[in-house]
């Protein structure tokens, strides 16, 4: 089991003002962490100088004084709505066991002349239009997805889309439910550590074209769509990512994929000495496999534990939270994790209800309803995290604007 740190976490406990720890990294890398003044002071821990003694720290350590802040949301649905009772037609089930066991009544659907890459320019576009950014301003495309329409990722069409001229950085982040949240800390790792200013972060999914529409196990579950989020460099004390939380756990794997599958055709040679099973024979991916009772256990587990640990890593505590917005991935599972960190029903935003689980799409689209909703403001403080196959988790406690 792999896990990452916060290191945005401030060492003064305050929602509004945030001071950076240094990065030292030592010849053994270890890390040692010091403040100045809201400033980082990066050096290494074990030099060497021509005394020959070794100086706990540089003496000349290099200042960075960054901070990244969230300033445009965008979203973006298909046009074909999917009911409970559109999918009842197909498979044995109905609206009320369907919405008692998940909180879904409805989910759209990717078709005809629709794509995902679509979506997600349409969302871009509108969280760009908010942040007031030009597309030629953008340092930085990420996409979060882990259906592109490209085997080799769809961050750079998005890219081309949008007519970024300079030829910005584009590339794609596979971690199904919890890529989002990984995008939004790999996003505040280049402002911070490689000077950009301004990262376009997308979510995008169609787990529509990996579903079996007979299966009601998941068929229910799942629909299409985008969001985006503008993050900005900022100055320190702006700062809008307080700290994190992140983990993957591969022996979960068997409880959730969609695994790579050879075709049925057996196209191996074996005539004259020639090497069987060459060429390889063509593949394709299956559809979603789930173990809903374990990916379940695993959520309410991981989840609230993952969130509690950035909270104690910024410093802060559950009633500091304006807003707690989970992927929306089933409503038991959001109204658990909201019991357990003991936070109301009237801090938490969901709209799972009218969406399904959309993977990486969720935490934005939810996130930018309730920004043009008026319910999220600038300044409030939101607890989210993200949590799906892999099996992946993580959490990071934010700011809005």
């Amino acid at each position: 089991m792999a896990n990452a740190s916060g290191l945005f976490s401030p060492s003064i406990p305050t929602p509004r003002i945030k001071i950076q720890p240094a990065i030292g990294v030592s010849r053994s890398g270890s890390c040692s962490n010091k403040v100045v003044l809201g400033r980082i002071l990066c050096g290494s821990t074990n030099e060497k100088h021509a005394s020959g003694v070794v100086s706990s720290e540089s003496r000349v350590p290099k200042v960075i004084g960054k901070g990244c802040k969230l300033i445009g949301c965008g979203s973006a649905i298909p046009t074909l709505q999917v009911s409970n009772d559109d999918l009842a037609k197909i498979v044995d089930t109905n609206d009320e066991w369907i919405s008692v066991r998940t909180g879904i009544r409805n989910r759209h659907v990717l078709s005809g002349k629709e794509s995902l890459t679509g979506l997600a320019v349409e969302a871009a576009r509108k969280a760009l239009e908010m942040a007031q950014v030009d597309p030629e301003d953008l340092d930085l495309v990420l996409l979060c997805s882990s259906t592109p329409e490209d085997l080799f990722g769809g961050a750079p069409q998005i890219q081309k889309a949008l007519g970024c001229k300079n030829n910005p950085l584009a590339y794609d982040i596979t971690a199904a439910c919890s890529g989002f949240v990984l995008g939004l800390v790999s996003a505040a790792c280049h402002i911070r550590g490689g000077g950009f200013n301004n990262v376009l972060i997308v979510g995008a999914d169609c787990l529509s074209r990996y579903i079996d529409w007979t299966d009601r196990g998941t068929c229910i579950l799942f629909g299409d769509a985008a969001g985006a989020v503008v993050m900005q460099a900022c100055e320190a004390e702006e700062d809008g990512l307080f700290a994190f939380d992140l983990h993957s756990d591969g022996d979960g794997q068997r409880h959730l994929n969609a695994s790579v599958k050879a075709n049925e055709t057996d196209h191996a040679l074996g005539t004259n000495g020639s090497v069987r099973d060459f060429p390889p024979r063509r593949s394709s991916y299956s559809c979603i496999q789930m173990n809903g009772k374990e990916v379940f256990r695993f959520a309410v587990r991981s989840v609230p534990q993952s969130i509690e640990s950035s909270l104690e890593k910024a410093g802060l505590t559950g009633s500091s939270i304006d807003w707690l917005l989970l992927h929306q991935a089933n409503q038991r599972i959001i109204d658990a994790v909201a019991t357990r960190l003991e936070i109301p029903q009237e801090r938490v935003l969901s709209n799972l209800a009218n969406y399904g689980n959309t993977s990486a799409a969720s935490i934005p689209l939810a996130l930018d309803e309730a920004v043009r909703s008026g319910k999220v403001k600038s300044g409030h403080m939101i607890a989210t995290a993200g949590f799906g196959a892999g099996l992946t988790w993580g959490s990071a406690i934010i700011r809005w604007g």
